[in-house]
């Protein structure tokens, strides 16, 4: 199935459905594959984040010294 976009002529009202060029489908694939890139990158993230916030709590009900990061992520 080929990839396509929606062509609207404002003046006549006239709608065309044209397939994407070999260039326009790169685009459209470079950008899906740095979509998948980013959610990685942002699921790690929360996943360091989680991981941290549960070290943080963990220390703190043992009486063990907070390192700044954590202590700023229970504060902040």
């Amino acid at each position: 199935m080929a990839l396509t976009k929606i062509v609207v002529n404002c003046e006549t009202g006239v709608t065309e459905e044209i397939e994407l060029t070999a260039e326009e489908v790169a685009v459209v694939e470079a950008a899906q594959a740095q979509a998948v890139i980013d959610q990685a990158a942002r699921d790690a993230e929360a996943a360091r984040l989680a991981a941290l916030k549960t070290s943080a709590k963990a220390k703190l009900v043992a009486g063990e010294p907070l390192t700044a990061e954590e202590a700023s992520l229970l504060i902040g």
